[in-house]
């Protein structure tokens, strides 16, 4: 299985809460989508970028909603006891068993 780790730190001077995450998360994937959108045309505006820089874009609005899913992570984890670590392998284990990846 290849794999790669991506590790994004808790911030700092947040009070995140479920919800606030939540609707953040949401507006991060709002952003992605609008980005992708202008890379394909979809908006209906003439692209003004060259592909290399919106890729770029697309890339820093795709790590915008990691850092986003990581915060609500570490939120599950504080205000709700969550296990991420066990969280995660199970995840992993739903992915073997629906043949996604193969160890």
């Amino acid at each position: 299985m290849d794999t790669k780790t991506l590790s994004l730190p808790k911030l700092n001077q947040l009070s995140p809460t479920l919800e606030s995450t939540a609707l953040k998360l949401m507006e991060e994937t709002g952003e992605l989508a609008q980005v992708i959108g202008k890379f394909r045309g979809l908006s209906g505006e003439k692209v003004n970028m060259d592909n290399d820089t919106i890729i770029w874009e697309i890339a820093r609005e795709l790590l915008d909603v990691a850092q986003t899913a990581v915060t609500m992570m570490f939120v599950m984890e504080e205000e709700f006891g969550i296990n991420i670590d066990s969280a995660v392998q199970a995840h992993v284990t739903k992915l073997e068993r629906k043949g996604y990846l193969s160890r």
